[in-house]
């Protein structure tokens, strides 16, 4: 990191000038417009296209390469089809109608559909072709992993312990996203219990990246030029940022969302399934809490994010704070400091300054003790 210079094997890939990836975040948070700017000013752009519809998926893909020549990545949840029982779903609905009827919003009713048909989205993503790929919530299988790459993709795998990194290692992943316990909205985990793999970015990555030997990008509370050089020192090739982009102008999230980042704490978020089904990190609110304490009504996911949809895009619509899923990591106040709607290529330049600053610092140090 002397010279202010820091180049990894997976920003040479990439020909990033800033060693940064803008986490994929499901949801609102990464338009077109988000992805294409972060890619345009050197970092690595990522669309999270887990909620969409093939056609939907290359409708997105395709405004991404009409704003940028730049390499970007789309990620993809894991999913098997779900078809719950009809006791599971009224159950859920049980603890969710007060809340819809709070809304204004009548009773709610099982479903067709609960989520995209994963294989479909998988088989329109190949056809795609696009630089980068990564998947959270499982493993795929390694034929599936050499469709991707055959087809010019590079295969990122999310884990949130070695176990995973070594899952997708066998399965021919060429990089791991290690998903640190500080970070914001759905955990990873596919292996054991999601409260067991609550491992710090801090601990997780060196961790990761000696026991796999397969580019780490960091991701979890990572939030300035501080986090960076850290994950950079860790062993990481990249940071891969989230709750840092929320805030950006071309953040399609609701303004009531934003405010709420402005003003929590480090103690703010929670960890829980209880709005999707999932354990997520988001900040504390009467949708949380209720839901939270009915947890035998919880449903798996993605049958309790179905159920409960309606609901937070209502609380959106009509900019209602205390029942939207507010997913959030824990370094959200070190983004206080920063404009609100701030554009994605200001919030990259100031983070590619911050870094090198501070590498240059630690640079000037060690030449200070050599000499």
């Amino acid at each position: 990191m002397s010279e202010h210079h820091f180049v990894s094997p997976f920003a040479q890939r990439f020909n990033l000038s800033v060693p940064v990836v803008q986490a994929p975040m499901a949801g609102g948070p990464t338009s077109p417009a988000m992805v294409a700017a972060v890619s345009n000013t050197g970092a690595l752009g990522f669309l999270a296209a887990a909620p969409f519809s093939p056609e939907k998926l290359a409708t997105e893909v395709a405004a991404i390469r009409a704003l940028t020549p730049r390499p970007f990545g789309v990620n993809l949840f894991v999913l098997d089809p779900a078809a719950p029982d009809d006791s599971t779903v009224r159950h859920a609905l049980a603890a969710i109608d007060p809340l819809r009827a709070a809304l204004g919003l009548p009773p709610g009713h099982p479903l067709e559909q609960y989520a995209p048909d994963f294989q479909a989205q998988l088989k329109m993503l190949v056809e795609l072709r696009v630089p980068v790929v990564s998947f959270t919530f499982g493993v795929l299988p390694r034929h599936d992993v050499a469709r991707l790459q055959a087809a010019g993709s590079y295969v990122i795998g999310t884990a949130t312990h070695v176990a995973e990194g070594l899952a997708w290692q066998a399965a021919g992943a060429d990089a791991i996203a290690a998903q640190g316990a500080e970070a914001g909205a759905h955990r990873g985990t596919f292996i054991g219990e999601a409260e067991d793999a609550l491992i710090g970015t801090m601990a997780l990555v060196p961790q990761l990246v000696d026991a796999i030997g397969l580019p780490v990008l960091a991701a979890g509370g990572i939030m300035d030029g501080r986090g960076i050089v850290a994950a950079l020192a860790l062993g990481a090739q990249a940071a891969q940022m989230g709750t840092a982009f929320l805030n950006c102008a071309e953040s399609t999230i609701p303004a009531a969302w934003k405010a709420r980042l402005r003003t929590a704490s480090d103690t703010a978020t929670r960890v829980t399934p209880a709005i999707t089904g999932r354990h997520a990190r988001g900040i504390r609110n009467p949708l949380m809490q209720q839901l939270a304490g009915q947890p035998g009504h919880i449903a798996p996911y993605p049958v309790q994010n179905a159920l409960t949809q309606e609901l937070r895009q209502t609380a959106g619509r009509t900019d209602n704070g205390d029942y939207l899923s507010l997913w959030s990591g824990q370094g959200v106040p070190l983004g206080q400091k920063r404009p609100l709607n701030i554009p994605a290529a200001l919030l990259v330049n100031q983070l590619d300054a911050e870094w090198r600053v501070i590498a240059a610092k630690i640079g000037a140090l060690n030449h200070q003790g050599e000499a």
